[in-house]
């Protein structure tokens, strides 16, 4: 399913080289794993969350729009996501402070 996807985001981005972060999940570096020449892939180290930038991500939008509160239908939520990342994808500063890592910055 990583070769697929893999290929999918290339085909669909392919006016674009892209830096992809991924953790250390045995298909991230799977031997039969195929890398589209338009992609890059960067392991994080084990055991690093924090240098995840989703990991920011969600965490900003559980405490800005998911705290302390029970959803009446799984829609809501849905609604509330949508609001939530759509204030971020707005917000090129906040998206770039959660995102914006050092390591990510220069790729070799």
């Amino acid at each position: 399913m990583m070769n697929r996807f893999l290929e999918h985001v290339s085909q669909e981005f392919s006016d674009y080289f892209i830096v992809m972060q991924v953790d250390r999940a045995g298909w991230h570096d799977a031997g039969k794993l195929v890398i589209p020449e338009n992609i890059r892939l960067i392991l994080q180290p084990a055991y690093s969350p924090e240098l995840k930038p989703v990991e920011h991500l969600w965490d900003y939008l559980r405490e800005n729009y998911f705290h302390n509160w029970a959803a009446p239908t799984l829609k809501h939520v849905i609604e509330v996501l949508i609001d939530g990342l759509q204030h971020v994808a707005a917000d090129s500063e906040l998206l770039q402070s959660m995102t914006n890592f050092p390591h990510l910055r220069v790729i070799c």
